[in-house]
């Protein structure tokens, strides 16, 4: 019974008490350890781009079921609008988009365009009033610097798309969120005459 004596001796005791607990402690360490560089390196990763990771948490989870497009979750309040327009701002304008002044045009003159037509779109977009209507030339042969002596040609929104048709430019540019603020919308055809035609008249 000496090997039990060893044992139940205060000494000897005290001194496997005093292992167990370091035992312990080391594997502590070690874990907690492990787990911190885990987290170092995950973030050292995604800052290099090797890997995405997204953590979710209360402030950025949706309350609700999520409207807004993959990724523009953490843009800053006021910045997503369900509507737009065609309208151009300078960078330094305070006003939001959708305050819309009551001097802006309300309607809209599409018209899918070539430099050979140049002067019969001149005449159709003199007859649509600049206080009342945007323009948007839609450029399917790429030749917009050639609009650019006329008058109303730099208050215009120009799109340039070769060999595209004008169904092409209205189904990507004329979005029903887009055109939603708009009150008439004119997608013309560059050869239709506007001599019998008064956009005022009711």
């Amino acid at each position: 019974m000496k090997g039990f004596d060893s044992v139940t001796d205060p000494k000897n005791r005290f001194f496997l008490w005093t292992i167990l607990v370091l035992v312990s402690l080391i594997c502590a360490a070690y874990f907690l350890g492990n787990g911190l560089s885990q987290n170092e390196y995950k973030q050292r990763f995604a800052r290099w781009g090797l890997i995405y990771s997204t953590p979710i948490t209360k402030s950025n989870a949706c309350k609700t079921p999520c409207r807004h497009p993959s990724g523009t979750h953490s843009l800053p309040h006021g910045i997503l609008a369900t509507t737009s327009d065609l309208e151009t701002r300078p960078l330094w304008a305070s006003a939001a988009p959708n305050n819309r002044n009551s001097k802006h045009p309300l309607n809209l003159l599409a018209i899918p365009v070539g430099i050979k037509q140049r002067q019969v779109v001149d005449k159709i977009v003199k007859k649509f009033p600049s206080s009342d209507f945007v323009v948007m030339l839609f450029h399917y042969d790429g030749f917009v610097d050639g609009w650019k002596d006329l008058a109303w040609s730099s208050r215009a929104i120009h799109v340039s798309a070769i060999n595209q048709t004008k169904w092409w430019f209205a189904k990507r540019f004329l979005h029903p969120d887009i055109v939603a603020d708009y009150n008439y919308i004119f997608l013309w055809d560059e050869d239709l005459l506007v001599d019998n035609f008064d956009p005022k008249r009711s």
